[in-house]
């Protein structure tokens, strides 16, 4: 009996597998949503993760801020508008999580030359996407436009600076996105997988209260983020 059921199983593994081979890897693959893409207006969700950097410009030459990196996640809604064939408008907002450590040079205590960045951005992309020729059930794209996020721990209504051990940054921030990913046409969705590179275009730190000397931002001319965005969505 055992024997049995094991060999329904693999019949019916295979079966499913070439089904699901020829559908998408075939020579004559099973075009699965063919119009789907016809649509003016459609809509998606993606998951994915990050890594946030930081970039500094300095007034002067010296010893760079040391940045370590973490791997955050993102979570999002897509909305799709189909301008022509092969260019669409998108908008994706979400939420997005990451952590950043400042490691200051010159200073020999942790509570100096340690600043943790803890950052919480609603992410606002409004972006192009140039597909190309669909084959089978793949589809290659370009992405590429313009950001701006809101950072809810930003600190920047704090009163107080690195002096007291607060690290501030403003609230709001503005940046370009690049990216590639491609469209996998299933028999019930699209599942997308991209990856982006997104790079700052505003300075976003707040400067410490004017009255001392400071030795964590005086010399930074700018600071602006850049990141690696890598997001999973489904259509």
């Amino acid at each position: 009996m055992k024997k049995t059921v094991v060999l329904i199983l693999l019949v019916l593994s295979t079966q499913g597998y070439s089904q699901f081979a020829k559908s998408m890897f075939s020579k004559d693959p099973i075009i699965n949503l063919e119009n789907w893409q016809k649509q003016r207006l459609y809509f998606g969700y993606y998951l994915g993760f990050n890594s946030f950097d930081f970039k500094f410009d300095y007034k002067e030459v010296t010893q760079d801020i040391q940045v370590k990196k973490t791997t955050g996640f993102n979570v999002g809604v897509v909305a799709d508008l189909r301008l022509q064939e092969y260019v669409n408008l998108r908008f994706e907002p979400g939420l997005y999580y990451t952590k950043r450590d400042l490691y200051f040079p010159n200073f020999t205590s942790e509570n100096d030359y340690l600043r943790e960045v803890n950052s919480t951005y609603i992410h606002f992309p409004l972006l192009l996407k140039f597909s190309s020729l669909r084959t089978g059930n793949i589809r290659p794209y370009l992405t590429g436009g313009f950001s701006t996020t809101l950072n809810l721990s930003s600190n920047s209504k704090s009163k107080d600076d690195n002096f007291e051990g607060t690290f501030r940054v403003k609230p709001w921030s503005y940046a370009y996105e690049i990216g590639f990913g491609i469209d996998i046409f299933s028999e019930y969705f699209i599942f997308s997988p991209s990856i982006r590179g997104m790079f700052g275009i505003s300075d976003e730190l707040i400067r410490d209260n004017p009255g001392q000397a400071s030795p964590w931002t005086d010399n930074i001319d700018s600071m602006k983020s850049r990141a690696i965005l890598i997001n999973f969505t489904f259509h």
